[in-house]
């Protein structure tokens, strides 16, 4: 499989590469990028045909936005797919901060609101930041941080602008797999077209299967796989790394270890079995990585065409790292 390969997202009527670059790490995701090295990772995304990418008002407090439009403005805009997303308002001293964000504006921060007045000043802001008329998917971002308000005034407001227009496509960015399966659920019809779902469909966490990817498959909406390689956990599984754990639970950690090991006897880098691994469901469109620099984006890429043997994904089932994906 290659990173330029394209697939229709869903019922959208939008087409995307099977790669899709997330845009968070370019926003300061744990160590600061500088803007020239953010914007050459996306253009260098776009040269390997690349057409897909994802970024987020809260990603630096919008400076992942304004990087992305840097890197972006020049091109064709047929020529790429482009998500953000709604429920934080960027603005002076916004209140719902996190520290994970290095290099962001100073006095910026983020505010929690799914309210539709809200949602409408966010996508203004949003493309403000982008210097575009438009963005292709909007995905409501954590919908549980006011669930009622996410899959009420939120969507109803995403519904409104998909009919005018406005966007292609509707969509969530959630981290939790049992989150976005209430949401396709209690949602008014004709529901979201997408779900981007972070880390719960990977070689280290397979919740997704449960009931989401599924529910996905029968009502013809398309994942977003991000989040496979766990914020780095897969790759340096050292307790204080920068992939979210202080503490690695022994389960997990055995878990990185059968990856490793397995991948180890066939020669193949546990990146390349990560980042194809999504795609053993089949209601699966792409996978989303993030990069800080061409070259990492270059490692997917590769990644992602290293052929990989059938062998491999028996071993890792019979190692109980991986289910048996029904059908």
């Amino acid at each position: 499989m290659r990173a330029d390969d394209s697939i229709p997202l869903g019922r959208t009527g939008l087409t995307v590469s099977r790669l899709g670059l997330g845009l968070a790490s370019i926003g300061g995701l744990f160590r600061a990028v500088p803007h020239e090295r953010a914007v050459e990772t996306v253009r260098r995304a776009r040269e390997l045909g690349i057409r897909l990418f994802d970024t987020a008002p809260v990603y630096g407090y919008g400076l992942s936005e304004t990087r992305t439009g840097a890197a972006l403005g020049s091109e064709r805009r047929d020529a790429y797919v482009l998500c953000t997303k709604v429920g934080r308002l960027v603005e002076p001293d916004g209140p719902d901060t996190q520290p994970i964000w290095a290099g962001a504006p100073a006095g910026l921060g983020a505010r929690l609101d799914y309210s539709y007045g809200g949602v409408v000043r966010s996508l203004h802001q949003s493309l403000e930041r982008l210097g575009l008329d438009r963005v292709d998917v909007l995905h409501v971002h954590d919908p549980e941080q006011d669930f009622p308000r996410a899959v009420g005034d939120a969507y109803r407001a995403l519904d409104d602008l998909r009919r005018a227009g406005v966007i292609g496509a509707v969509s969530l960015g959630v981290n939790h797999a049992d989150v976005a399966v209430r949401f396709l659920r209690e949602a008014p019809a004709p529901g979201p077209d997408c779900v981007m779902l972070a880390g719960r469909w990977s070689l280290l966490d397979q919740s997704g299967l449960d009931a989401l990817l599924p529910l996905c498959q029968e009502r013809g909406v398309a994942v977003l796989a991000a989040g496979v390689l766990q914020s780095g956990l897969l790759l340096d599984p050292r307790p204080g790394a920068p992939h979210g754990h202080e503490h690695v639970p022994p389960p997990l950690a055995a878990r990185v270890r059968a990856v490793h090991e397995v991948c180890a006897r066939h020669g193949i880098p546990p990146t390349a079995a990560a980042l194809q691994f999504p795609f053993t469901h089949p209601a699966v469109a792409a996978v989303v990585v993030g990069a800080r620099s061409p070259e990492e984006i270059e490692d997917s890429a590769a990644s992602l065409a290293r052929p990989v043997p059938v062998r491999l994904w028996s071993e890792l089932r019979d190692a109980g790292v991986i289910p048996r994906v029904p059908g």
